[in-house]
């Protein structure tokens, strides 16, 4: 582990390989050897790289220590969400992109795939855990195709609120963002559109795996563009009605 276990200290404190090898006092070249596992890292290193980083050396040789990056959340009604934090251990906003949803929804409780996603950045957001989805599909709309919605975790079904927007992940109807509403007696969920033209339809508590809400958004086109598709849409959805009414009634 310790040719992995460098790279990865070195990359976690921001240092250049020359950085490293200065405080090492060793070749930049000495430095790509060991990282690679080319060479055999001395006594003298390991103890400095110990210091350095404030690991032991058991540590630097026995384990993976990119794991100590992941934490698993667990709770009673959903199932494992895994996570990531930064240096500073705050929780990371992974983005899950519409390429990668199938990868999503086979390794969703796997840390190192979690680590593996692409992370962004969104300023003065609250204490929580948050995760980045690409919406795709005009169901939600005026929530155009493209955009990114960025949503809080969902620790207990209890605490859903009816006619709110959430990303639902269940391996039936993999990644998707409806407005939400409770039907309890029955223990499922109906999910509806915001697109007239998708029909509502229910999920069982049992088949959802993830369930993330709304917090907001990240849209990249022209909002009034936006509305005025949608106006020439119903507009040509009534037109269309109107003719069936008319073909009906002349008959």
């Amino acid at each position: 582990m310790i040719g992995q276990n460098i790279k990865y200290l070195r990359n976690k404190h921001k240092y250049s390989q020359q950085e490293l090898a200065d405080k090492l006092s060793v070749p930049r070249s000495s430095l790509s050897d060991y990282e690679r596992g080319h060479t055999q890292v001395s006594i003298e290193s390991l103890l400095k790289l110990s210091d350095i980083f404030g690991v032991t050396v058991d540590d630097l040789l026995k384990s993976n220590l990119s794991h100590r990056d992941l934490e698993i959340i667990r709770n009673k009604d959903l199932r494992v969400l895994a996570i990531s934090v930064d240096a500073d251990n705050n929780s990371n906003i992974e983005l899950v992109e519409t390429k990668a949803e199938a990868g999503y929804l086979e390794s969703f409780a796997d840390p190192e795939y979690i680590r593996d996603l692409p992370k962004i950045s969104f300023p003065n957001i609250p204490q929580g855990t948050y995760r980045g989805f690409e919406i795709h599909g005009d169901s939600m709309l005026p929530m155009e195709p493209g955009s990114i919605v960025i949503c809080s975790y969902v620790e207990n079904l209890r605490d859903i609120r009816n006619d709110k927007t959430y990303v639902v992940i269940s391996k039936t109807e993999g990644v998707v963002y409806k407005r939400i509403r409770k039907d309890a007696g029955h223990n499922k969920l109906i999910l509806m559109s915001d697109n007239d033209a998708y029909l509502p339809y229910t999920i069982g508590y049992e088949e959802i795996d993830e369930l993330w809400q709304y917090y907001c958004h990240l849209s990249f086109s022209d909002n009034k563009l936006t509305f005025n598709y949608m106006l020439e849409e119903k507009i040509q959805d009534m037109q269309r009605k109107l003719t069936e009414v008319h073909k009906a009634v002349v008959r």
